[in-house]
């Protein structure tokens, strides 16, 4: 079994839900191996970031081999083979000696990435739950604490959830309008969208997320477009 597999499994296995990596690894990283984003560096990111993704993959009390292969796939699309496995490495190996709740990674997201960089984090981790072709209700109840945590509005939450799961408003949730708004506040809240949304705002982030941000930034067009045939205009 691959050395990141054990990474969330040790993770999973030997620590409690509530505790997870949230410390800065700078002296830990070999030099020049890191970037930083604003003042974070990226290794700290990944780290973080893995440590979320832990909690979503247990939150159902299960582990989907689909939902690890997510994270995999994400992490080396993002960073490459070598350094995937060296934050999955380093992640396992200081597992068992740090215990920091999920507040102390919200508070270093709110401080060092911008408003595009978290929600981009929340889609990657519906991206996870969604790995095996169902959300969960338990999923779902630890996704809403991570966008509370990442400062995101219930609008931003609620978007991002109608681009996984199919409802009848989908649409309307995704623009975070409601059904009877006029058509000057939707186009509206479809520039806001476009804007807040593009792919060139998480680009610092790596190519995985840029790819996932061009994803989500059709399915905002899809959504405007879908309203744009519903009301005629």
């Amino acid at each position: 079994m691959n050395k990141w597999i054990f990474a969330i499994f040790g993770y999973i296995i030997f620590r409690t839900p509530g505790a997870i990596l949230g410390f800065l690894l700078g002296s830990l990283i070999q030099k020049g191996s890191t970037i930083t984003i604003n003042k974070i560096t990226q290794q700290d990111f990944e780290l973080n970031l893995l440590a979320l993704a832990s909690l979503v993959i247990k939150a159902d009390g299960r582990v989907s081999q689909k939902e690890l292969d997510f994270v995999r796939n994400y992490f080396i699309s993002a960073y490459g083979q070598q350094r995937a496995n060296q934050t999955f490495r380093i992640f396992n190996n200081h597992l068992k000696k740090t215990t920091i709740s999920t507040q102390k990674i919200g508070q270093l997201f709110n401080r060092y990435l911008s408003n595009e960089s978290r929600l981009q984090v929340l889609h990657f981790l519906f991206g996870i739950a969604n790995a095996d072709g169902t959300i969960s209700s338990k999923e779902l109840e630890r996704l809403k604490e991570f966008s509370y945590l990442l400062s995101l509005s219930n609008l931003d939450y609620e978007s991002i959830k109608a681009m996984f799961i199919e409802q009848l408003d989908n649409a309307d949730k995704i623009l975070e309008v409601q059904k009877n708004d006029p058509i000057d506040v939707i186009k509206r809240s479809y520039r806001d969208m476009a804007k807040k949304h593009h792919p060139d705002k998480v680009q610092h982030l790596g190519e995985a997320y840029v790819k996932a941000s061009q994803e989500k930034f059709q399915k905002i067009q899809k959504a405007y477009e879908k309203i744009k045939t519903e009301r005629g205009f």
